[in-house]
C-alpha cells in the first residue's frame, strides 16, 4: 500500500536569511551620556554592540555599531546605588575578594562604570569580547572619531526615565 501526499495545499517553508560577512555594515553612534542613568544607558549600548538594533540581527556575526560615549564623568546613579552598589572583583589568591563602590569608581576610573555595566549585559565568549572592544568612551566631548562621521544619538529624549532630573 503506497501513500501519496498532496503537498500543494501546504505553505512553502520559510528560510531565515542570515548576514554573511561582506555583507556586514557597521555605523558609528555618538551618546552623550550627561545625566543618563547608567543602567538605562548600558542596555542600549549592549543592544547597538551586538547588532539587536538592526533588522539583519544575526547572533554569531559581529555585525553591531561602534558605540562612542562621551562626558562619562557626568553619568547618573537612581536611587542610593552610587554609594550603596558594590563592585566586586577577586585577585586569584585565597581570600582575594576586594570590592569597591560607584563614588570611589567615579573618582579614579569613571568610564569602568560603564564598562562594566555593558560587558554585564553582552553575553560570556569571545564573540562578546570583541564586541566591547567596539565601545569607546571618553571623559569631556572631545573623541577622535570625528571623521568617521557618527551619527548622533540623543539618548535623554528616546524616554523621560533615561534621564534623572536635577533639581
Amino acid at each position: 500500500m503506497t501513500l501519496w501526499l498532496n503537498l500543494s495545499n501546504y505553505a512553502p517553508i520559510a528560510m531565515t536569511n542570515f548576514i554573511k560577512k561582506s555583507e556586514i555594515e557597521n555605523n558609528w553612534l555618538l551618546i552623550d551620556a550627561e545625566n543618563a542613568v547608567v543602567g538605562r544607558l548600558a542596555a542600549y549600548i549592549s543592544k547597538a554592540l551586538r547588532g539587536k538594533n538592526k533588522t539583519r540581527y544575526t547572533p554569531n556575526m559581529n555585525n553591531g555599531d561602534f558605540v562612542i560615549v562621551t562626558n562619562i564623568e557626568k553619568i547618573k546613579f537612581t536611587g542610593k546605588k552610587f554609594n550603596n552598589k558594590k563592585y566586586y572583583r577577586h585577585t586569584g589568591y585565597p581570600g582575594g575578594i576586594k570590592s569597591t563602590v560607584p563614588s570611589l569608581l567615579m573618582k579614579k576610573k569613571p568610564e569602568e562604570i560603564l564598562k562594566l555595566a555593558v560587558r554585564r549585559m553582552l553575553p560570556g565568549g569571545p564573540l562578546a569580547k570583541k564586541q566591547l572592544s567596539n565601545l569607546k568612551i571618553y571623559k569631556g566631548e572631545n573623541h577622535p572619531h570625528a571623521t568617521q562621521n557618527p551619527t548622533i544619538v540623543n539618548f535623554l529624549k528616546l524616554n523621560k526615565k533615561n534621564s534623572v532630573r536635577i533639581n
